[in-house]
């Protein structure tokens, strides 16, 4: 995800820099968007005035922002840095205390879409922080979401994301179940998908996922099981941090 909504920025005529752990994507990206320049290390970033994550978990944001040598430790106060990833809310809001002692404020800006509508520029951003330092960033993400929304105080985007990926994950299992049944009872499940589709169960997973990954048997969504297990598992204990009984996640969640 990181590539194209970095691609994204440079297409808006944004000056950036590109850190990887990985020496090879930060070549390939350069190599393909020359205009923009790379560093090594996450402290050359300290001349930025906004710093945009787009990592796997809290564990890898926390080793980045938080260690020692991390981004907390190099940025200038009054810059911005802004968690594109899905990440635990309280572990966001644990780094807001943290970057506020320095004077630097935290944006969490999730994203949902996956990596076909992020080469589009067509993410929906869910967006949790200080209204005045969401107005900074705001041109940064329209040049790489069609709709930005915002949901609330930091940690908000983190919890909105979770939340919507337990929904799709339900929607993904459920349709799931109804075309196995289906397959048995002997109904082509193109078939049967196109009726659903077409009728009230319809959900996002039977429009784009089970035509386009799942009956082609390409499973190239760009979203491993692994990251929307991740996602589940944060929504589920945000739930039971808040005594909210959540059934059907719960099993999911098994």
């Amino acid at each position: 995800m990181g590539t194209p909504i970095a691609r994204n920025f440079v297409s808006a005529g944004q000056p950036i820099v590109v850190h990887d752990a990985d020496p090879e994507a930060r070549r390939r990206f350069i190599d393909d968007n020359p205009t923009a320049t790379s560093t090594e290390n996450t402290a050359e970033l300290a001349d930025c005035d906004i710093v945009v994550l787009v990592l796997p978990n809290s564990d890898i944001v926390d080793q980045v922002v938080l260690a020692d040598g991390g981004l907390l430790s190099c940025l200038k106060p009054g810059s911005i840095l802004v968690d594109m990833g899905s990440s635990v809310p309280a572990r966001t809001q644990a780094i807001e205390k943290a970057a506020a002692v320095r004077g630097i404020d935290v944006v969490d800006a999730p994203v949902s879409g996956g990596v076909a509508r992020a080469r589009n520029a067509d993410l929906a951003v869910m967006v949790g922080g200080d209204q005045s330092a969401i107005d900074t960033v705001l041109p940064l993400l329209e040049s790489t979401g069609r709709q930005i929304i915002r949901v609330g105080p930091v940690g908000s985007g983190h919890a909105v994301k979770a939340l919507n990926n337990l929904l799709a994950a339900n929607g993904l299992v459920a349709a799931g179940e109804a075309l196995l049944v289906g397959r048995k009872f002997g109904i082509d499940p193109a078939t049967l998908l196109s009726v659903i589709n077409a009728g009230s169960g319809r959900n996002q997973a039977t429009e784009t996922k089970y035509e386009n990954f799942v009956l082609s048997r390409t499973f190239a969504s760009g979203f491993s099981a692994r990251l929307m297990r991740k996602d589940i598992g944060i929504a589920l204990d945000l739930a039971r941090q808040l005594d909210a009984s959540t059934v059907l996640g719960d099993a999911l969640g098994r």
